[in-house]
C-alpha cells in the first residue's frame, strides 16, 4: 500500500473543512428559515406567555354599556309597538290639504306637516313621559291625566295601543336585561331609581290585568296604559338618560312619519334616509326637548289643533292604508 504524499493530504483536509463550513452555514439558514415561516406548535405556544386576557379595544363600564345596548334596541325599527300602523295623521293631511301654490312641493309640505307633527308630540306628550321617569311612582296617576287631557278619539287609540304593546315588550323581552336583573339594592344610585321604575311598572301591569271594569268605576280609577308614560318608566328601568330617552321617543315618531310618508308615495326610501341624517331633524327634536324640559304636566296641551283635525278625521277617509 502506498503512502499519499503530504501535500496532497493537506489539499484533502482543506477541502472537507470547506465542505464542512458550507454545510454549517447550509444548516444556520435552515433553522433561520423554519423559525420564521412554520407557526408555533401547541408546545410553543403552551411554554410562551400566556396570552392578555384583555379585549382587543376599550370597553365602556358595564352600566354604559347595558344602557348603550338597550337604547340601540329602543331605537330599533323591528320593535313591536305597532307605530309604523299609524301615519300619525299623515295620510289624512294629504288627502285634505288644500292645492298648494306652484312654488310649494310636495317634499316641502311633508317638512311643514313634520315639523308641525314633532311640536304636537312634544307639547302634549313629553312632559309626560319627562314627569313619568323623575317620578314612576305616579305612573298610574300620570297615565289617567294624559288621557283626560288627550281629546283626539284617534290619538287617544293610538298611544294607548303602543302603550300597551311596550309594556308586553318590557314584561316579555326587556325585563330580562343585565341593568334590570341586579337593581333590586338599597343604594341611591342609578340601581335604586331603575328598581323603582321596575317596581311601578309592575304594580302597574298587574292592575292593568284585574278584571275589567265596570261603568261604575270612577274614571281616575280606569288604567288605560297611555305610550308616553310608559315609554318615560321603562328607559328609567333599563338605565337610560332622560334626554336619551326624550330624544329617542321624538326620533322615533319622526321614523313612522317619514316611513309612512314612503308608503304614501310622498318620497323615496333613500331621500326619507337623508331626512332622518339630516341636522335639521336633529335639531328640531333637541329644540323641541329644550322648550318642554321643564313644562309640568298641568300645563301641556296641544299647540298645533290642525293635527287633532287631520288624525281625528283619518278614519272618516273613504280608502285609507294606515289604522286609526
Amino acid at each position: 500500500m502506498s503512502e499519499t504524499p503530504i501535500p496532497d493530504l493537506h489539499d484533502e483536509i482543506a477541502y472537507l473543512e470547506q465542505q464542512l463550513q458550507t454545510a454549517r452555514k447550509r444548516l444556520a439558514e435552515s433553522t433561520t428559515q423554519d423559525t420564521t415561516t412554520v407557526p408555533p406548535t401547541a408546545h410553543h405556544i403552551s411554554s410562551s406567555s400566556p396570552p392578555s386576557s384583555d379585549p382587543p379595544f376599550p370597553l365602556p363600564s358595564p352600566s354604559s354599556l347595558s344602557a348603550s345596548h338597550t337604547l340601540y334596541l329602543l331605537s330599533d325599527s323591528a320593535l313591536p309597538l305597532g307605530s309604523f300602523a299609524y301615519s300619525s295623521g299623515l295620510e289624512s293631511y294629504i288627502a285634505h290639504h288644500k292645492p298648494l301654490p306652484r312654488t310649494t312641493t310636495p317634499t316641502s309640505s311633508f317638512h311643514r306637516f313634520l315639523r308641525l307633527s314633532l311640536a304636537s308630540v312634544a307639547s302634549t306628550t313629553l312632559p309626560y313621559l319627562l314627569a313619568a321617569y323623575r317620578c314612576p311612582s305616579s305612573l298610574e296617576t300620570l297615565d289617567n291625566d294624559l288621557d283626560a287631557s288627550t281629546p283626539c278619539t284617534v290619538a287617544r287609540r293610538a298611544s294607548i295601543a303602543q302603550g300597551l304593546a311596550l309594556l308586553g315588550v318590557w314584561e316579555r323581552a326587556l325585563v330580562r336585561g343585565p341593568l334590570t336583573t341586579g337593581a333590586n339594592n338599597n343604594d341611591n344610585g342609578p340601581r335604586s331609581s331603575s328598581s323603582a321604575a321596575i317596581s311601578a311598572l309592575t304594580a302597574f301591569s298587574s292592575a292593568l290585568k284585574q278584571p275589567t271594569p265596570s261603568s261604575s268605576t270612577p274614571i281616575e280609577d280606569r288604567l288605560n296604559g297611555h305610550f308616553a308614560p310608559l315609554w318615560g318608566v321603562v328607559c328609567l328601568a333599563l338605565g337610560i338618560e332622560t334626554s336619551q330617552a326624550a330624544y329617542i321617543f321624538l326620533l322615533n315618531h319622526s321614523k313612522a312619519v317619514l316611513s309612512a310618508a314612503v308608503r304614501a308615495s310622498v318620497m323615496g326610501p333613500y331621500q326619507a334616509q337623508g331626512v332622518l341624517a339630516s341636522q335639521e331633524l336633529r335639531g328640531m327634536i333637541v329644540q323641541e326637548i329644550r322648550v318642554q324640559w321643564e313644562t309640568k304636566v298641568e300645563e301641556a296641551g296641544q299647540v298645533v289643533p290642525l293635527v287633532d283635525l287631520w288624525m281625528g278625521r283619518h278614519e272618516l277617509l273613504y280608502s285609507r292604508i294606515f289604522n286609526s
